[in-house]
């Protein structure tokens, strides 16, 4: 009845309501009285204890509202009370902030818990984000423009530079293909960022580092809008970065990039700073409807990086450009190397955030960081102490190394899927470099990071991938430890993993794809490439072709020199090639080349390193004769002067 409660109204068998209404709705009951009490001191037994309060009424919910488990007034309660500064001794005494007037619950970690235990994973764990870093689109846009489009069957062109893919993109633009084909081509964030706050950071790897700090970013940033739209405000976005602000934006960069047909990266930057919108998420989106896609090798090769642009190989053709580099860019590209320095940056952040959260932590974060301590202190202390080492560089298996600093108890597995699903390196470097700010200023925080190894992200990076490396079988790859000289720099130390099987890296590419296409001018003799790269296909599963050579028989005339001009024999074996003797009379040799070869010559080196030493040490030769030249001059017109007085 209007006016009237509802559990008031009369009913002859009582009141029509559910089960869970009559238990939010039902009137509290007061509690019985106790039973009485016998005193000690007193026979008669007529002394009772006063009866308890009754219980005071539960707040019932309003229309449409349902109240918060406890899990989660626990947690709102604790994050207020960290928010207040009562969770430390610190606070208690009346010491300010470490962090100043940022507040902490910015570094702090969710809740984690692994597989196999209680509680659950971060929420965002599992779910592949999208490739656009989270665009600040507000609620009201469709959702029609989230929806990814069918895929379709690919070919991937892939090459070792970008130099190479844009040679591949100019020829692509004179074929009748470049209209018909949905091409698309991928490249890196300093390739194709368009952000000139992060693009005049320089190096790759901190525009890397900046990048993800900026989708990080959940605070409202004042938006500077590039292009032919002249609008400008301020909006509260999930991203820190102008350039991945809104979806429409992405779209009508797709849609350019579809009107142009093949363009090349730089074409892909020019349009993108035209639009507004960051061109490297803008074609990583356009993957997934492209019939062509262009990358480098490493996009494609990396499992990593394959899961991260979301490739998809089923169906495809991958063709592989400069396949003579293959099987060395295969093993350059999956080894790791952390140094004393990079493991040192990580321990002292690490203790410095554990020391400022461990009361709010949860018990996976707290266990896993206290693991992750432990594997960072046991790698130094394998690089620092030299006992029962005969050679400053040793060279071990896996389990042979993991067995020495008694570590292969800990779960490598699951450490590593935390520091995947955790975000705790973002969080943990993100604390340091505000200490780092908090103690030394602006000036020194950015004279901090122009050294890439000593950035925090960079060494939380390295040390995770060599922590990935560890998860290879033990005959993979070996455990190259270089100790610390007594006589060099402490830097000097590293740990690195070096890959010794290409065929298993490369045989996830070969099951998955429909065909694999190798192109290059060197693969012959084609047995050594077949059980450098398919040791598990048989010889009539692959197809050779070889086409003639646009330099005729004729104009080729290979020869064998044995010694040099002063008849000094030729041995560039590695134990003798870096003497000095050896690199002079090379440097003679090819003098006399030069003088008789009419149109330049090329030289060819083993490595860029030992192509460096002995650049190095030819300029050092012309320096010394040079020297001597000018001072023979000096000396004989100083004997003229001395003559003529």
């Amino acid at each position: 009845l209007p006016g009237v409660p509802f559990r008031a109204v009369p009913d002859p068998v009582g009141v029509h309501v559910l089960p869970l209404q009559r238990a939010l709705l039902r009137a509290p009951r007061p509690r019985p009285p106790r039973k009485p009490h016998r005193h000690r001191k007193d026979p008669q037994h007529h002394l009772q204890r006063a009866p308890v309060a009754p219980r005071p009424p539960r707040r019932r919910p309003r229309a449409g509202q349902w109240l918060r488990p406890r899990c989660c007034r626990r947690r709102r309660r604790r994050r207020a009370r960290l928010d207040a500064g009562f969770h430390t001794a610190a606070a208690q005494e009346g010491r300010q902030e470490e962090v100043g007037d940022s507040p902490p619950e910015e570094f702090l970690l969710d809740e984690y818990e692994s597989d196999g235990e209680e509680g659950t994973r971060p929420h965002a764990a599992g779910k592949r984000p999208h490739c656009g870093g989270g665009g600040g689109s507000s609620s009201s846009e469709s959702e029609d423009e989230e929806e990814e489009e069918e895929a379709t069957p690919k070919v991937y062109f892939t090459s070792r530079t970008h130099s190479q893919l844009s040679q591949f993109v100019r020829e692509l633009k004179r074929t009748d293909f470049s209209g018909k084909l949905r091409t698309v081509c991928l490249g890196s964030r300093k390739s194709l960022c368009i952000n000139m706050d992060v693009q005049k950071l320089g190096s790759a790897n901190r525009i890397n580092e900046r990048c993800l700090e900026l989708q990080k970013n959940k605070k409202s940033s004042k938006i500077k809008v590039e292009g032919d739209n002249k609008k400008g405000h301020r909006t509260k976005t999930s991203c820190g970065c102008p350039m991945l602000r809104n979806r429409s934006l992405q779209k009508q960069f797709r849609s350019e990039v579809s009107d142009h047909g093949a363009l090349d990266i730089e074409d892909l930057a020019q349009i993108g700073r035209k639009v507004g919108t960051c061109p490297y998420y803008g074609a990583r989106d356009m993957v997934r409807s492209a019939d062509l896609v262009v990358l480098p090798y490493q996009s494609l090769l990396l499992k990593s990086a394959r899961e991260s642009l979301g490739l998809n190989l089923k169906n495809s053709v991958v063709i592989i450009d400069e396949a003579h580099n293959l099987a060395d860019s295969l093993t350059s590209m999956y080894n790791s190397k952390v140094t004393s320095s990079q493991l040192r940056a990580v321990l002292s952040h690490l203790e410095a955030y554990l020391n400022r959260f461990q009361n709010v932590l949860g018990a996976g974060n707290r266990r896993y960081i206290q693991t992750l301590t432990v594997l960072t202190r046991s790698f130094l202390r394998c690089l620092i102490s030299n006992e029962d080492c005969s050679s400053a560089v040793t060279s071990l298996t896996i389990n042979k190394f993991l067995f020495s600093l008694d570590i292969d108890n800990i779960n490598i597995v699951k450490l590593c899927q935390y520091l995947k699903e955790s975000n705790i390196i973002h969080k943990v470097s993100g604390y340091a470099n505000k200490l780092f700010f908090t103690e030394n200023g602006a000036g020194d925080l950015n004279h901090g990071q122009q050294h890439g190894e000593g950035s925090s992200i960079t060494s939380f990076q390295a040390l995770a991938d060599f922590l990935r490396s560890l998860l290879y079988c033990n005959d993979d790859g070996r455990i190259i430890v270089a100790r610390h000289k007594p006589g060099g720099h402490s830097e000097d130390a590293y740990i690195k993993f070096v890959m010794l099987c290409a065929e298993k890296t490369f045989s996830e590419v070969t099951d998955d794809a429909h065909a694999v296409i190798m192109a290059g001018g060197t693969l012959q003799p084609i047995e050594e490439t077949r059980l450098r790269l398919f040791p598990g296909l048989l010889p009539s599963d692959i197809k050779f072709f070889s086409c003639n050579h646009i330099v005729p028989p004729e104009s080729i005339l290979p020869i064998a020199v044995t010694c040099g001009p002063s008849g000094k024999k030729f041995d560039f074996s590695h134990s003798s090639r870096s003497s000095p003797t050896m690199i002079e009379e090379l440097g003679r040799f090819l003098c006399n080349i030069v003088t008789i070869v009419p149109e330049g010559i090329v030289m060819f080196f083993s490595s860029y390193d030992y192509e460096k030493q002995v650049y190095d040490a030819w300029i050092w030769l012309q320096a010394q004769f040079l020297r001597f030249l000018r001072r023979s001059t000096c000396s004989e017109s100083q004997e003229a002067v001395w003559m003529s007085r």
